[in-house]
């Protein structure tokens, strides 16, 4: 009999151990978040991704020993949706990095004067228009156009804050073999996490959807005029975060294109073509960066991996 009593106290126990682990762990982040926010984002991050199939392991691994013990199949179900239901519950507490609203709107700053077209100029081809000047002729996209400016970036539109995808959508198209617009890149980027609702797109959107298309995304920590000459001279674009001033009044992603005899660079603005045909002192694109660091921010370096 005592054999019997006792023969499910292994299962039983790492049942416990299961239920113990999640509660132990939520309990040091939540201190972690308190007191130490950077260390606690830092851990929790790379799990985001795959948080949800390690919240349906759990599960199946505590309903497979629970329904093994004298509980039954049914109270186990039942302990599995809790046990599920908590954790899903912990994993929308996580924070995001702050920043700037990415809705569209008027820069601050007064513009510069278009440059000469034989500089830089916009080109109506049979697959699209395209921006010339730099290394790598860019595939030029506007979130504002028509075509998709009304389509949705999750439950906001492309057209007011669609910049990430919208820039992202540029560069893949440009420098890969595959044709992205901005409604399929949008589409792409809610599935995967990377819409930030009314507030356009989450940093991480450069270096995932990079990876995800093949390219590679880096941060250009060395924030000079000549970092990013020779960058783009080396036949890389680059995706850079500004805050207030001549490209918006709240944060707005732009790809630096190209770099022209006299050192200023070109862009690709994916809320204005006339910006999109200036060329600008790099030093002020630079004074204009944005203050988050999350993610590679606020310039990565995109460059085709090595063959």
């Amino acid at each position: 009999m005592k054999k019997d009593r006792f023969s499910n106290l292994p299962k039983l126990l790492l049942l416990l151990f299961l239920l113990a682990s999640i509660c132990i762990s939520a309990t040091e982040l939540a201190a972690c978040r308190q007191y130490a926010p950077e260390l606690y984002y830092q851990i929790t991050e790379p799990a985001r991704q795959g948080a949800r199939a390690a919240v349906r392991l759990s599960q199946r691994a505590i309903a497979l020993v629970a329904a093994q013990t004298e509980k039954g199949l049914e109270q186990a179900a039942q302990l599995a949706e809790q046990a599920g239901n908590a954790w899903y519950g912990f994993l929308a507490s996580l924070p995001r990095p702050a920043q700037d609203s990415q809705a569209v709107s008027e820069p601050s700053a007064a513009e510069y004067d278009p440059s000469d077209p034989s500089i830089t100029e916009l080109r109506q081809t049979e697959d699209g228009q395209v921006l010339t000047g730099g290394i790598i002729e860019i595939v030029y996209f506007n979130q504002g156009d028509p075509l998709w400016a009304g389509q949705p970036y999750g439950s906001d539109d492309i057209g007011r804050y669609g910049c990430g995808p919208t820039a992202m959508a540029m560069a893949v198209s440009s420098m890969t073999d595959q044709s992205i617009d901005p409604a399929v890149m949008a589409e792409w980027a809610v599935d995967h996490g990377y819409w930030a609702k009314s507030g356009g797109s989450y940093l991480s959107i450069i270096e995932g959807t990079a990876k995800a298309y093949g390219l590679e995304a880096k941060s250009l920590e060395t924030h000079t005029p000549e970092a990013v000459q020779e960058a783009l001279l080396a036949g890389n674009l680059l995706v850079a975060l500004v805050g207030p001033g001549h490209f918006t009044k709240g944060g707005h992603f732009i790809v630096l294109r190209g770099v022209t005899l006299s050192g200023e660079v070109l862009v690709a603005d994916p809320n204005s073509t006339e910006r999109s045909l200036t060329a600008w002192d790099p030093q002020l694109i630079l004074d204009e960066l944005s203050g988050s660091t999350a993610y590679g921010a606020p310039l990565w370096v995109i460059s085709a991996p090595a063959p």
